[in-house]
């Protein structure tokens, strides 16, 4: 598939659930008001369209949330979708979670044909997790990062850089990672969903957090490439990787080769662009023939935008109504 600017779209992003057993200030309200079961697709509608794209040149699946593994039987679409690896177009199956019920899915995981991971965590500290998340367990997910770690999966740490909040730790997230063989990515907050607090106080450009790092840490230009938006420097002290997620400062949209699926059917062809199209319609109308389907994907391919116009409201109104959550994070 190619969008109008000519990029390939390999890179489909699942979010098998807007639920989520945190709930941190950057992503989602203290209190939300989530879909019912009845407007959400099936895990096997979900894998149907997965296949769809994967005929259509998608390489990559990744599973969001809300936190993916709060959604009852996930592990069946696993299983599903990691028999597409075996010789069925799909290179990668991988997901992004908080963490908490890796004790349990770990291994699971593993055997379903996934081998990387990326784990959310803004900080190191117990307290200030508790706060972020406003009900997370530290421990908790600690136990989770050890389970992926011992059950073989190859972890990425996820952190949203936050001014006020964890740039004393930056130095230290980099060295926890480094000792646990974990490559870590910082990323700036957006402006998505009604959060309700204020996003010009907590915002801090990742160009910000890089000059820190290179003030103690080695940094050189790598060319390692997840088929993500990150952009990688190398840290010669622990031999691990360091990457940025810059969708304010720096977007990454001249090379977008990826859209998002909600767990409602509905596909955004743009992270910050309300443009969407409904998959759920012909999905469900024509259960036996994947023609209505195939040609709503393309459609929907044709008219990816080129890129979207995040900025930081000074009245801190988002630039996108849909909270992270809801999209796919």
């Amino acid at each position: 598939m190619q969008d109008p600017f000519g990029r390939a779209v390999t890179y489909l992003r699942v979010s098998v659930t807007d639920r989520c057993d945190l709930r941190c200030q950057y992503c989602m309200a203290e209190e939300m008001t989530f879909l019912p079961k009845r407007d959400l697709l099936t895990l096997e509608e979900m894998e149907r369209v997965c296949r769809a794209f994967v005929t259509r040149g998608v390489r990559k699946l990744r599973i969001t949330g809300g936190e993916p593994l709060v959604r009852k039987d996930v592990m069946t679409l696993f299983r599903g979708l990691g028999r597409l690896r075996d010789g069925g177009g799909l290179d990668e199956l991988t997901l992004t979670s908080n963490g908490t019920l890796l004790p349990r899915y770990a291994e699971e995981l593993v055997a379903s044909g996934v081998e990387r991971i990326n784990i959310s965590l803004d900080t190191l500290d117990p307290e200030r997790f508790r706060v972020v998340t406003r009900r997370g367990d530290f421990d908790l997910v600690m136990k989770g990062i050890a389970a992926a770690r011992a059950a073989g999966l190859k972890v990425k740490i996820n952190t949203v850089a936050m001014k006020g909040f964890n740039e004393d730790e930056f130095n230290r997230l980099v060295a926890w990672c480094g000792d646990r063989g974990f490559d870590l990515c910082f990323i700036e907050t957006m402006p998505m969903g009604d959060i309700g607090h204020g996003r010009v106080d907590q915002y801090v450009p990742v160009s910000t957090v890089r000059a820190r790092l290179g003030e103690t840490w080695t940094l050189s230009e790598s060319g390692h490439n997840t088929g993500g938006p990150a952009r990688y420097v190398d840290v010669a002290e622990t031999g691990q990787r360091i990457g940025f997620i810059t969708p304010m400062t720096h977007n990454f949209c001249e090379s977008c080769n990826r859209v998002r699926l909600t767990c409602t059917g509905t596909l955004y062809m743009c992270l910050g662009q309300e443009d969407a199209a409904d998959l759920r319609t012909p999905l469900r109308a024509y259960p036996d023939d994947d023609g209505p389907l195939l040609a709503a994907i393309d459609a929907a391919i044709a008219r990816k935008p080129k890129g979207h116009d995040f900025i930081i409201d000074r009245e801190n109104r988002p630039a996108v109504a849909r909270h992270m959550s809801v999209t796919g994070g």
